[in-house]
């Protein structure tokens, strides 16, 4: 009788032994297939922080990178594919990211004082009181980019496309945005002062409460933009264009300014002139030391 059995267990014996062989070979294979032809990128998290200033990352393939507490001042990352990266609590002074995309990356609390990101990708990227004071960001393209309470003074933004932006309380102090694209940008309530705009497009543009300070509009173009409650103090709008009295009587000024002609500028009355403050959160603290390892010294056979 039990050789009986044995003979029936034989077959199924058999058929578990293929069914295990053929998983086992598919396991061994799925890895294969994933680099074959280059076609199929094995999903991966990498992951920065410390120190390492004067770095050579150009042309690093880093998207969804994460930057935490790193500095990376005077980094190279010339053409870097920094898509979708998170740069958190991050300093990268004098850096060059020139023509690095950035698309849709997340910047929080970081600092590119002075670092060079011409011609650079930042379309839809969240950069919320972000230091960019003194950038280079000329021929950017920063198309819906969220950037309230970003601090651009100083920085150098000629030809750069802001087209559909949230600017909310930036600030451009001294920038230079000569032919830049803010068509469509909420740039309400952002300081504009001392900058150089000239032929820069803000129409259909949000300048509500915005400071126009002795800045430069000359050939800027201003059609169906919304004024209420502007601050142009000694600004010069004499050869701006797209601008009608409508428009500007919804702002006030001072007796330095000078409106286009034909058109007038009413007075401001004890209008205080918004204060932009841009902090930057300190560093999140460093992970706990790892727990030391547990080693398995004696195993006692099974009786």
């Amino acid at each position: 009788m039990d050789r009986q059995v044995t003979k029936d267990r034989l077959p199924r014996m058999n058929w578990i032994a293929r069914i295990s062989l053929a998983l086992a070979a598919l396991a061994i294979a799925a890895p294969t297939a994933a680099f074959a032809g280059g076609e199929r990128e094995v999903s991966r998290s990498t992951t920065f922080g410390g120190s390492c200033p004067k770095c050579e990352l150009s042309g690093r393939r880093l998207s969804g990178a994460h930057f935490v507490a790193a500095d990376f001042r005077e980094a190279a990352m010339v053409g870097s594919d920094l898509r979708s990266a998170q740069f958190i609590a991050s300093t990268f002074i004098s850096a060059n990211l020139s023509k690095a995309d950035l698309t849709s990356a997340e910047i929080v609390g970081s600092n590119f004082s002075g670092a060079n990101l011409s011609h650079a990708r930042l379309r839809s990227a969240e950069a919320h009181a972000v230091v960019f004071t003194g950038a280079d960001l000329s021929r950017a393209d920063l198309t819906s980019i969220e950037a309230n309470a970003a601090n651009f003074s100083k920085a150098l933004l000629g030809g750069a496309i802001l087209r559909s932006s949230e600017l909310t309380a930036a600030n451009f102090t001294k920038a230079d945005a000569r032919g830049a694209d803010f068509t469509s940008s909420e740039l309400n309530h952002a300081q504009l002062s001392g900058g150089r705009f000239g032929k820069a497009s803000f129409r259909s543009a949000e300048l509500n409460g915005t400071v126009f300070g002795d800045g430069d509009f000359d050939g800027a173009d201003f059609s169906s933009a919304d004024l209420q409650g502007a601050i142009i103090i000694g600004a010069d709008l004499s050869r701006a264009r797209g601008l009608s009295q409508d428009q500007l009587d919804e702002a006030c000024a001072d007796s330095r300014t000078k409106a286009p002609p034909g058109l007038s500028v009413r007075a401001c009355h004890h209008i205080p002139l918004p204060r932009v403050v841009v902090s930057i959160p300190s560093p999140p603290a460093p992970p706990p030391a790892p727990r030391p390892p547990r080693y398995l010294i004696q195993v006692d056979p099974t009786p």
